[in-house]
Parts: structure tokens; sequence; C-alpha cells
């Protein structure tokens, strides 16, 4: 399965590709793990890997509070100095994380995550550890 995994990188070059101003994008599970991995080295991968796990939980926590949702984190955009962040769900706990500089067609971006999701969304789901449950 891992072996999977890591031939998931060159897909994530497609996206990279085709919306101009891409630096990374990730690929992790809901529990902060990189899976994939394109346009940046393995540290800064899982630096990210990290930080994304933190704000998922975030951003389901907020999810709760829309009485006639789900609760589940779809979407997270965040523009700082410099750039964007996105942060999606792409299948049962995992996400894809891409940072962009200011240039980034935002509509385009988003428009391209989905495609990617919906193309490979199944490959990108990851089993719960032992003694967890899927949320």
């Amino acid at each position: 399965m891992m072996q999977q995994r890591s031939n998931m990188d060159w897909m994530l070059k497609e996206l990279a590709n085709s919306v101009p101003h891409t630096r990374h994008i990730i690929v992790l599970s809901a529990d902060g793990l990189r899976m994939a991995q394109y346009g940046t080295d393995p540290d800064t991968a899982d630096r990210l890997a990290a930080a994304c796990a933190g704000l998922q939980s975030l951003a389901t926590a907020v999810g709760h509070e829309f009485p006639h949702g789900d609760g589940r984190m779809r979407l997270v955009v965040i523009e700082v100095s410099g750039g964007f962040f996105y942060l999606m769900s792409a299948g049962a706990r995992a996400y894809l994380a891409v940072l962009a500089d200011e240039g980034v067609d935002a509509g385009l971006m988003g428009q391209r995550m989905r495609d990617l999701v919906a193309r490979i969304g199944e490959h990108l789901s990851t089993p719960p550890r032992n003694g967890e449950q899927v949320a």
C-alpha cells in the first residue's frame, strides 16, 4: 500500500504544471503523516503536513457550529502575505494541501484541486490506525 502512495507523487505534478505559481503540493493523512509530495523537500512537506492536521481539526470544530451541516471540513483557504494556502478533503481521512504564490488564480486552483480529488480521491483514503474510529 505504501508503494501505491509513493506512486501518487507524479500525479501531483500535473496539478503543479496546470496552475502557475504553485509552490508545494502535499497529500497527508488525517493525523498529519505525509503520503505524497511534489515541489518540496521531505522535511518541509512533513512540517506542512503536521500543520495541516491541526488546521483540519480546527476547521472541523468550526464546522460543527453549523446546525444543518455534517461538520466535515471540505476546504480551507488562507491568504497570507506572499501567497495562499489551500487544504481540501481528498478522501476518507486524507487531505490535499497546496501552497501557492500571490499570483495564483484562486478559482483555477480550486477547480484543479477538485478535479484531482475526483479522479484519485479513492486512492488517497487512509484506513484508521488501530484503535481509532472513523470520524
